[in-house]
């Protein structure tokens, strides 16, 4: 069985403080079922300084979500929509539930 959630996919948060907000997946944890959504739930960190960051100090980064409070974006009606799965040209894509339109998304499963 294909992934739902994948890399790229634009998805609503349902549940949580940052319900309603909307942004991309960025990392997805199949074995834990956790996503990180862009710009969502997002914590201070507290950070040694490094090369990178010579200062060090506190910086704002994502923390997982459950998948359960993520759902994708319709591309047609801009509302949470459940993923369904079809089978076009030999290859399965992802589609709506609502509308039955193609998900698109930069990345695939691995």
């Amino acid at each position: 069985m294909g992934a739902k959630l994948i890399k790229g996919l634009s998805v609503v948060v349902l549940a949580g403080k940052d319900r309603g907000k909307t942004g991309k997946i960025l990392h997805v944890n199949y074995h834990s079922g956790k996503v990180i959504v862009e710009g969502v739930n997002m914590v201070k960190r507290a950070t040694r300084p490094s090369q990178t960051n010579p200062s060090g100090g506190f910086i704002d980064r994502e923390a997982p979500l459950h998948v359960s409070n993520v759902a994708a974006i319709d591309p047609e009606s801009k509302h949470p929509t459940r993923i369904g799965f079809e089978v076009k040209g030999g290859k399965k894509i992802r589609v709506a539930r609502k509308s039955g339109k193609a998900l698109e998304s930069e990345g695939g499963a691995k």
